[in-house]
C-alpha cells in the first residue's frame, strides 16, 4: 500500500490526512494532523454478520499522556478507564456515524481513535470525527459517507472554524458540527444566551466550512480505497407486511390512542403478541421467523405514528404540535439538602439536588493540557425503574456521561464567577421518571435545586426536546417530545435556556434535506415552549433565594499581601495546621493572597478571620495596641503588638514619669498598651507607653489580638 497524504485549509488552519503506512492491517487506518496534534483513527469489521437485530458499532476515543509528554498520575502510571470527557468524544463520533450504515448491517464493526500527539494549542476532538469518517471510507466497510466534524466559535462577532484552545476562551459560541457533503448531521454545543438567528447563521457557515475535509475524503477514497464488501441488504417481505397491517392495524389504533406510556406500551404489546401469535404458528409461511415478524409489527407502528401525527396535526398522546405537557415544580423537598426541587413534565420527573463545598471538594481532572480543578459538576442518573423495568446496575453509563454534561454545560452558563461566590457546587440529577426529555428536566431541576440553595444564578434556565416527523415536502415541528417519539421521529433537537437566549442545544439528525425554513420554525417554537416552561418555574420560584441555605458551609475571603502568605502557612504548614486544628475551619491560601475560611459555624468561622487579620495585619504609625511583653533588656523592652511582630518600647517611653530600670514597671508576660510612634525602612518598629498613659485612649481604638 502506497503512502497518501491529503491536506486542506479549515478556518486558517491546515489539516491533513495521511494513510498507507500505519496501521496495515486494520480494515482502514489514517492519521489526522493539525499542527502539532495527531489523531491515529482505524476503522474495523468482523468477517461474519452477527445473528442480531440491531447494529453492533462501538466508537472509542482515547488520550494518550505521552502525546503531551506525560505520565500518568494513576499508581499504575498507565492509562485507565476513559475519562467523562473520552466518553463525550466517544459519543461525538458515533452520532453522525452510526445513521449512515446501511440497514440490516449486523457486522461487528469497531472504529478506535487514539490521540498520539498533541501541541495543547488545536484539539483533537473534531479530528478524530472526521477520521473516523476518514478510515470508513478507505476501508471495505459499506457506508453512506463521508462527513466531516468542525468544532465553530464566534469571536467579536465573527464566525471562526476550529479555534484554538486560546481562542475558544474569547469566543461567545463553543459549539461541534458534524456536516455531510449537503447536510447537518449532528450539533453539540453551548453558548452565551446567543438568539436563534445568529445559531442559524452558524450552522449554515459549519456546513460550508466542512466542504475541504469532505472534498479531503473523496480524493483519498479514489487513491487508495479498498473495495467495499459484498453486502446485500434484506429484502422487504411485502406480503409480511400486508398481513401484519391486516391482523394488526385496527387494533393498533385502538392500542396507540391511549394516552399513557405504561399502559399504551401494554396496550401496544397485545396487539403485537396476538399478531405474532398468528403469522409464526405452525403451518404459516413465517413459521420460525418471529424477528421478521417482529420487524414487520415495528415498522407499522412507526409508518402509523407518522401518518396519525402528519395527516391530523396532534400527537399520539393527543397533543397538539407546540403543546407543553403539564408541568409541576416543588422546591425545597429534602429538608437537609442544600437545595432541592422536583421537576415534573407531564410522565417524566426529576429530583435535582445541589450541594455547597469548598475548594477541597474541587474535583481534580488530569488532561493532556495539565492538571485541571472544576468548581462545578452536575451529574445524571438513569436507574431502571424510571421506565419501568428491571435491570443491573454497573455504574454511570455513556448515554448518562452525555445527558449529564449538556445540562451541566447549560447550567453552568447561569453561575456566579468564583470570585463573587467562592464555592464547589455539585448538582445531582436522579430521574425517577422518564417519557422522554429527562435530561432537558435535569435543566430545568438543576437551574431550580440552585436558587432553592440560594446560589445567585444570573437567570433561571429551561431545556425543551424537539422532533420532527418528515415524509417528502410534508413534515410537523414537534415540541416536548415523548420516548416513542423520539425513537419514530426524524431529529432530536435539545435547546436550553434563559428568556435572554440559548446556553446550549444538541441536535442528531436521520433525514438529509433539513432546510434553513425547517430549523428556523424549530429554533422559533422551542423558544416559546422554553418561555412557556421559565413561566411555570417562575410561578414557584422566579429568583434565587436571599440567603444561603443554613445546612450550607459559609466561606468568607479576606485578601492578604502575597508576601504574608508565608505567615499563614508556617514553617512546613505547622501554623495553618494549627490554626485548622484550633478553630475546626477549613483555610485554603491561593498564590494570589486570597485566603478563603469556611465553615458551618459562625463562631468558627469568626475566630478564624480574627486569627488570620493578626497573623497578616501590620503595624500602623498612630494605631494603639494591647500587646505583650516578650523580652527585656537594659535600654528598654522589646512587645509583641500582632502575631510575630515585635517593637522596640524603649525606657524612656515606658512611662510619663522618670524611672530607673525597666523591671521596676515591666516584666515578661505582662499584658501592656502600648502606640506605634515609628516604622523605621528597614521595618524596626518604635512604641511608646507614655503617649498611652498621657492620650487615654478609648478601649475601642485599641487593637486587641489572640496568640
Amino acid at each position: 500500500m502506497k503512502k497518501i497524504i491529503e491536506t486542506c485549509v479549515v478556518g486558517g488552519k491546515e489539516i491533513s490526512i495521511e494513510t498507507g503506512w500505519w496501521a496495515k492491517q486494520a480494515g482502514g487506518a489514517v492519521i489526522v494532523r493539525c499542527g502539532g496534534s495527531m489523531v491515529l483513527v482505524t476503522a474495523t469489521g468482523s468477517a461474519q454478520p452477527r445473528d442480531i437485530d440491531f447494529m453492533p458499532l462501538t466508537c472509542e476515543y482515547q488520550e494518550k499522556f505521552y502525546a503531551s509528554g506525560k505520565i500518568p498520575g494513576s499508581y499504575f502510571r498507565r492509562e485507565g478507564r476513559l475519562t467523562n470527557d473520552e466518553v463525550l468524544v466517544c459519543r461525538l463520533m458515533d452520532r453522525p456515524v452510526r445513521p449512515l450504515f446501511p440497514k440490516g448491517w449486523f457486522i461487528d464493526t469497531q472504529i478506535i481513535a487514539n490521540v498520539i500527539s498533541h501541541d495543547k494549542q488545536h484539539p483533537t476532538d473534531v479530528l478524530a470525527m472526521t477520521g473516523a469518517s476518514a478510515a470508513i471510507m478507505i476501508s471495505d466497510l459499506v457506508w453512506d459517507g463521508p462527513l466531516a466534524g468542525i468544532r465553530l466559535g464566534m469571536i467579536d462577532g465573527q464566525f471562526v472554524a476550529n479555534p484554538t484552545y486560546e481562542e475558544r476562551k474569547r469566543s461567545s459560541i463553543d459549539m461541534i458540527v458534524a456536516c455531510s457533503k449537503d447536510a447537518i448531521m449532528m450539533v453539540e454545543g453551548e453558548m452565551g444566551e446567543v438568539q436563534e438567528n445568529v445559531i442559524i447563521d452558524a450552522l449554515m457557515f459549519a456546513l460550508e466550512a466542512t466542504k475541504p475535509l469532505i472534498e479531503l475524503q473523496e480524493n483519498l477514497r479514489a487513491a487508495i480505497g479498498k473495495p467495499k464488501r459484498a453486502f446485500t441488504p434484506p429484502v422487504s417481505d411485502e406480503e409480511l407486511h400486508r398481513r401484519v397491517k391486516e391482523l394488526g392495524a385496527e387494533k393498533l389504533a385502538e392500542a396507540m390512542a391511549t394516552r399513557e406510556k405504561k399502559k399504551r406500551g401494554a396496550a401496544i404489546s397485545e396487539v403485537h403478541a396476538g399478531v405474532a401469535e398468528q403469522l409464526c404458528a405452525e403451518g404459516q409461511p413465517w413459521f420460525g421467523k418471529k424477528k421478521e415478524v417482529d420487524g414487520a409489527f415495528s415498522k407499522l407502528v412507526k409508518k402509523y405514528a407518522r401518518q396519525l401525527t402528519l395527516s391530523t396535526r396532534r400527537r399520539i398522546d393527543g397533543r397538539a404540535l407546540d403543546e407543553i405537557r403539564p408541568i409541576s415544580v416543588q422546591v425545597g423537598v429534602l429538608p437537609k439538602a442544600h437545595g432541592s426541587a422536583l421537576f415534573t413534565r407531564g410522565e417524566t420527573q426529576s429530583l435535582a439536588i445541589a450541594t455547597l463545598g469548598t475548594k477541597y471538594d474541587e474535583q481534580k481532572v488530569e488532561t493532556l493540557l495539565g492538571d485541571q480543578r472544576r468548581r462545578f459538576f452536575l451529574h445524571y442518573n438513569f436507574p431502571p425503574f424510571c421506565t419501568g423495568e428491571v435491570k443491573m446496575l454497573r455504574g454511570q453509563s455513556r448515554r448518562e456521561v452525555g445527558h449529564g454534561f449538556l445540562a451541566e454545560r447549560s447550567v453552568a452558563r447561569i453561575l456566579p464567577e468564583y470570585e463573587d461566590f467562592p464555592y464547589t457546587i455539585r448538582v445531582v440529577s436522579e430521574v425517577l421518571e422518564s417519557n422522554g426529555s429527562s435530561s432537558m428536566a435535569s435543566v430545568c431541576g438543576g437551574s431550580l435545586a440552585l436558587m432553592d440553595a440560594g446560589v445567585p444564578t444570573t437567570a433561571p434556565v429551561a431545556g425543551i426536546a424537539m422532533g420532527l416527523m418528515k415524509e417528502g415536502s410534508e413534515y410537523a415541528i414537534l415540541s416536548d417530545i415523548l420516548g416513542d417519539e423520539d425513537h419514530l421521529g426524524d431529529m432530536d433537537f435539545k435547546v436550553t435556556g434563559t428568556t435572554r437566549g440559548i446556553c446550549a442545544l444538541q441536535m442528531d439528525i436521520k433525514v438529509d434535506g433539513l432546510t434553513r425554513q425547517i430549523l428556523e420554525e424549530a429554533l422559533d417554537q422551542a423558544r416559546r415552549g422554553r418561555i412557556h416552561i421559565l413561566e411555570k418555574m417562575g410561578e414557584v420560584l422566579p429568583a434565587a433565594r436571599d440567603e444561603l441555605s443554613p445546612n450550607a458551609p459559609r466561606i468568607i475571603t479576606v485578601q492578604i499581601k502575597p508576601d504574608k502568605i508565608r505567615d499563614i502557612i508556617g514553617p512546613g504548614g505547622k501554623t495553618i495546621r494549627a490554626l485548622v486544628e484550633q478553630t475546626g475551619a477549613q483555610i485554603d491560601v491561593s498564590d494570589a493572597g486570597v485566603v478563603s475560611i469556611a465553615s458551618a459555624d459562625l463562631r468558627s468561622l469568626e475566630q478564624a478571620q480574627a486569627l488570620i487579620s493578626g497573623l497578616t495585619m501590620e503595624p500602623e504609625v498612630g494605631q494603639y495596641y494591647n500587646g505583650i511583653v516578650k523580652r527585656i533588656i537594659e535600654i528598654g523592652a522589646f512587645v509583641e503588638i500582632l502575631p510575630g511582630t515585635d517593637g522596640l518600647l524603649h525606657i524612656s517611653e515606658i512611662s510619663n514619669e522618670r524611672i530607673r530600670a525597666v523591671e521596676d514597671v515591666l516584666k515578661e508576660g505582662d499584658e501592656v498598651v502600648v502606640k506605634c510612634v515609628k516604622v523605621d525602612r528597614d521595618g524596626k518598629i518604635r512604641l511608646s507607653r507614655r503617649e498611652v498613659l498621657e492620650a487615654n485612649p478609648d478601649p475601642e481604638e485599641i487593637n486587641n489580638f489572640v496568640i
